[in-house]
């Protein structure tokens, strides 16, 4: 296990406004390891889905409270923790399928492969009645300040 350098645990209600409010937050903390503009967007694009999910899915037509953590690892890398205490998912395998989606005809069914094709690595551990937690790590690129050689 990488040695963490720094972690903020953030939670608020699952309110579609919240989403932008995630994103930006993951963005402005991850920005500590001076990640390139692409990694710091992949970054913020999974953590919008993994928010979403938990605000559409999750939850569905109420409010509960999306909990996101997120850990810098030495040298430098990325956990993010995004749970919620909804309805949870029957079939995490089905669930992680492309284009499978229980959120009616306006959804892609592809937030999990969006996920996954962002970051390192993603585990989904779910039941239902008892919430989903989605777990990503992402390693970023070690920079060389100064035009060191």
């Amino acid at each position: 296990m990488k040695k963490v350098i720094n972690s903020v645990t953030l939670r608020f209600p699952s309110r579609s406004s919240n989403e932008a409010f995630a994103r930006s937050a993951a963005a402005a903390f991850v920005a500590q390891l001076d990640p390139t503009l692409d990694e710091l967007g992949d970054v913020k694009t999974a953590v919008s889905e993994a928010v979403t999910n938990c605000i559409v899915h999750g939850y569905r037509d109420s409010v509960g409270t999306v909990s996101m953590t997120l850990k810098l690892l030495e040298p430098a890398a990325v956990e993010i923790v995004v749970k919620d205490k909804g309805c949870g998912i029957e079939d995490v395998r089905a669930a992680r399928t492309p284009l499978f989606t229980t959120g009616g005809s306006e959804r892609s069914g592809m937030g999990f492969t969006i996920m996954e094709s962002f970051m390192d690595s993603l585990s989904v551990r779910s039941a239902p009645g008892k919430g989903t937690t989605v777990r990503m790590r992402k390693t970023l690129s070690q920079r060389v300040c100064g035009g060191a050689k």
